[in-house]
């Protein structure tokens, strides 16, 4: 710490002092004498009323200084302190024997509220204690077939092919499909960039389409109207744990002989049916980063019912490598391998998804509860015909004039809050691959994801709507 910006001589007037105060931005200072000993000290307010009692700016500071400060050696101490005096100091000075200034320690009450942070309070620690204790650390071990096996049986589905990565599964996934350079696949506008990445990767063009403004997801009448002859996949995205219209992309998708390949990075648990999500495509893809549903710290997965797809994503997953002769090459494949400590969490993380999401739903209500009567804040919509989303951010809409000013005002409250996701369409990188998109850019500039983590309570969340009912 500088404290030498928080120092003055005892020789120094009124308006001096108040120079020092409004550079060290802290509304203290330090009176020193001429050997440098701490013998006073000044905040703002003890300026304020001496000023009013009459004092002149010219007057010395010895005139408003507290000789009777509070001052320690130990930042322990300071810290006990604080606590002992219930915010009547927020900053304390650390002097030596000689009762020199060497630093100070600051006692601040602004909490910061995350947008989200993983749960671990399972079986994370024992699991990867185990496997790091087996020596079975890199791509092989029990965890990861575990994993593989236990995830796929959740979502409905055979067969799951861990990956280290959500993009490098979406990768993965079109590059067993064999799609490549001369096709299309058509991906929503809203939606985060490794969903059209990896189209590019294949060299494959992407083909940007419109959103539903209800949902916010893909929509179905987009994705009709942008199908040519060289559309091979359709790459729906539900959105912020929103499960898209999957009957009607899966009848497109039938109609047109075209691959369904589910991206379900934001969506663990979410429904269409009473069925849930990563069980419709022909491959479904998911991703395990810190700030998802269940963690692996990064890591993604694969869920397909086709032994052949399960048969050939394992083999570009592992570089192409024959599965009978060890180090033979038969196609040009990848290391997107998941790690068997990374599967340990995972293994331990799916354990208790059940209750992650049910603390995620109440949290939710929480929002909907203090936000009901906030006419300029629209929750994202949870009653939308056979959809059962998840919350996996707490996801709203403000009017787009004061959407940059709402996330300003909770940021400098110590809240932290993102806008949504760019439309695609609106970046140079991927403009050309764009077809008009007009309801993306209106829901995206309006759009707000707020902290959703289990210690988010209702004390958090009155504060966060207080802020943002300041903006109106």
């Amino acid at each position: 710490m500088d404290c030498g910006k928080l120092i003055c001589s005892e020789k120094s007037n009124i308006k001096e002092v108040m120079t020092y105060i409004d550079r060290n931005s802290k509304g203290i200072v330090f009176v020193v004498d001429a050997d440098s000993r701490l013998v006073g000290v000044a905040t703002d307010g003890d300026i304020r009323r001496a000023l009013l009692n009459g004092i002149g700016l010219g007057d010395s500071i010895k005139t408003c200084m507290n000789e009777h400060f509070t001052y320690t050696s130990n930042p322990v101490d300071a810290q006990r302190i604080f606590q002992q005096c219930d915010g009547k100091f927020k900053i304390i000075p650390l002097l030596d024997e000689d009762m020199h200034v060497i630093d100070y320690v600051e006692c601040s009450n602004r909490q910061h509220i995350a947008l989200a942070q993983p749960q671990l309070n399972g079986n994370e620690y024992n699991y990867l204690m185990d496997a790091f204790l087996s020596t079975w650390i890199s791509s092989t071990g029990k965890y990861i077939t575990q994993f593989e096996n236990n995830f796929a049986e959740y979502c409905g589905v055979q067969y799951g092919v861990a990956t280290s990565n959500g993009t490098t599964a979406l990768h993965l996934a079109l590059a067993a499909l064999g799609i490549g350079e001369g096709d299309e696949v058509i991906v929503p506008d809203i939606t985060f960039a490794a969903t059209i990445n990896a189209v590019i990767y294949t060299g494959a063009r992407p083909v940007i389409v419109d959103i539903d403004e209800d949902s916010w997801d893909i929509d179905p009448y987009e994705i009709e109207k942008a199908i040519t002859p060289k559309t091979k996949a359709i790459i729906p995205v539900h959105i912020y744990g929103q499960p898209c219209d999957m009957r009607r992309i899966c009848d497109i998708a039938e109609k047109n002989d075209l691959y369904v390949i589910e991206d379900c990075a934001e969506a663990h648990g979410a429904e269409w049916k009473h069925k849930r999500v990563g069980s419709f495509g022909i491959i479904s893809c998911f991703s395990f980063f810190g700030n998802k549903v269940i963690t692996t710290g990064e890591g993604g997965m694969c869920l397909t019912d086709s032994k052949e797809l399960d048969d050939k994503m394992r083999i570009l997953r592992d570089h192409g490598m024959s599965k009978e002769r060890k180090y033979y090459h038969e196609v040009i494949g990848f290391n997107y391998r998941m790690t068997n400590m990374q599967a340990a969490i995972g293994v331990a993380q799916l354990e208790h998804l059940d209750k992650i999401l049910e603390w995620r739903y109440e949290i939710e209500e929480k929002y909907r509860h203090i936000f009901e009567n906030i006419s300029q804040i629209q929750m994202q919509r949870n009653d939308l015909p056979d959809r059962k989303k998840i919350p996996w951010l707490v996801s709203v809409l403000v009017d787009e004039k004061v959407r940059d000013t709402v996330i300003e005002k909770l940021k400098y409250h110590n809240i932290d809050a993102r806008p949504f996701f760019t439309p695609l369409s609106e970046m140079p990188i991927y403009r050309q691959y764009a077809r008009k998109c007009v309801k993306s850019r209106k829901i995206s500039k309006r759009g707000i994801n707020l902290p959703t983590m289990f210690e988010v309570d209702e004390v958090k969340i009155e504060k966060i709507a207080s802020v943002m009912k300041k903006v109106w």
